[in-house]
């Protein structure tokens, strides 16, 4: 197939100012599709409440009040007279009805070929979530998911025909920094071992095992320093304001840590965010969800070429096979300090997994992601094509 050109792509998602993984995503994904197909996308964006609206990006089209099913409508007769094709960002909270049922809505008055991205498949739905997922089926060409072992579910527990099923992963930052003492000398690191792990903060990050982890760490390395980077989740500090970031913090002072894990409270942008990472020794990702299909800051940290322990969630199950990480059981600190020290004891080994990691992480990069999503909605149009001109 020859190189994709002049599609113009319509990207429905929440989408920045929204501090979101999804809207990064979003913004990310326009602008490397863009890179391949030579048009400006546009993006209709779905409202969370809280934004700063005066600032939206000039791509921003329109924008959907979250719960206000009319806007649905209005949203869909926009993208249809604008786009050539439409990118669909689906995670069931961003959407307005019970369980987001309002996407259906969109996708009924939508009169263009249109494309699902996955962002959670979950393993055991409830029939709503079911019903929806199905319904969407009759309505898109295509459905993509980031994670190769999300689709014998799609297929199995959703009914989802083959044909419909895309593999394209997360994508990453296309250039990464190699200079990992320049970045920690910028940061005010320098001579220290920098554990992390970034995003927004909620319960389900796991990230108290990884501060118990640390007691029985810094004892025989006293230079390890952990940074939790990133704002407590919006929806989260809306239900039980900065409870979970406050629980953290006294279990920092309790096992009297303070030296060895300071917190980065505020959204990142994605200059500081580099940084951070190219400053990383050992990345950390103690989520507690096994269903968890995909993870952004997961494929940020291999795209880095980092040392990885994680718990087996789906994402990290599929990313760090073959010895390209650490699995370590759930819910478990002792596993996570186990695993650090074998680590930090043995440099060779972590130059071994840096290496593999570094290898990995290529595929993820957003001009590659970008590319393949570039040629799915090509291949859609010119399916498209071929049908129309045979009737």
């Amino acid at each position: 197939m020859s190189t994709p050109c002049n599609q113009r792509v319509l990207y429905f998602s929440t989408y920045p100012p929204t501090e979101c993984g999804l809207a990064t995503f979003t913004q990310d994904l326009a602008s490397a599709v863009a890179s391949w197909n030579l048009t400006q996308p546009a993006v209709i964006a779905i409202e969370q409440g809280g934004e700063k609206t005066s600032t939206r990006p000039p791509e921003v089209l329109f924008v959907v009040r979250r719960d206000h099913e009319l806007d649905y409508i209005k949203a869909a007769k926009m993208a249809s007279n604008v786009a050539d094709v439409v990118s669909i960002q689906h995670e069931f909270g961003i959407f307005g009805g019970e369980n987001g049922e309002f996407v259906l809505t969109f996708l009924k008055h939508l009169k263009k070929h249109s494309v699902v991205t996955l962002h959670t498949v979950l393993s055991h739905p409830d029939p709503g979530k079911l019903a929806i997922i199905r319904e969407m089926s009759c309505y898109v060409e295509a459905f993509v998911c980031m994670n190769r072992l999300a689709i014998p579910i799609l297929e199995r527990v959703y009914g989802l025909p083959p044909h419909k099923i895309s593999y394209i992963p997360h994508g990453a930052p296309h250039h990464v920094p190699e200079d990992k003492d320049g970045a920690k000398s910028l940061l005010g690191l320098s001579g220290r071992t920098v554990l992390s792990t970034f995003g927004l903060l909620s319960p389900g990050k796991g990230i108290e095992y990884a501060i118990e982890a640390l007691s029985g760490v810094v004892r025989r390395f006293p230079n390890v320093l952990y940074l939790i980077l990133g704002e407590t989740h919006p929806k989260e500090r809306e239900k039980r304001g900065e409870s979970y970031r406050v629980f953290l913090e006294e279990k920092v002072r309790r096992l009297g840590l303070e030296d060895h894990v300071h917190f980065v409270n505020r959204y990142l942008s994605q200059e500081e965010l580099v940084q951070y990472l190219a400053a990383t020794d050992i990345y950390l990702t103690p989520y507690l969800n096994p269903e968890q299909v995909t993870s952004g800051t997961l494929t940020y940290a291999l795209r880095f070429g980092k040392i990885v322990i994680s718990t087996p969630y789906l994402s990290a199950r599929e990313a760090l096979q073959n010895g390209t990480g650490i699995l370590v059981p759930f819910r478990n600190a002792t596993a996570i300090q186990e695993a650090l020290l074998e680590l930090l004891e043995h440099p060779e080994r972590m130059h071994v997994i840096e290496a593999r990691a570094k290898n990995t992480g290529i595929a993820y990069s957003w001009d590659r992601v970008g590319q393949e999503y570039a040629k799915l909605f090509e291949r859609i149009l010119c399916h498209a094509r071929t049908a129309f001109s045979k009737e």
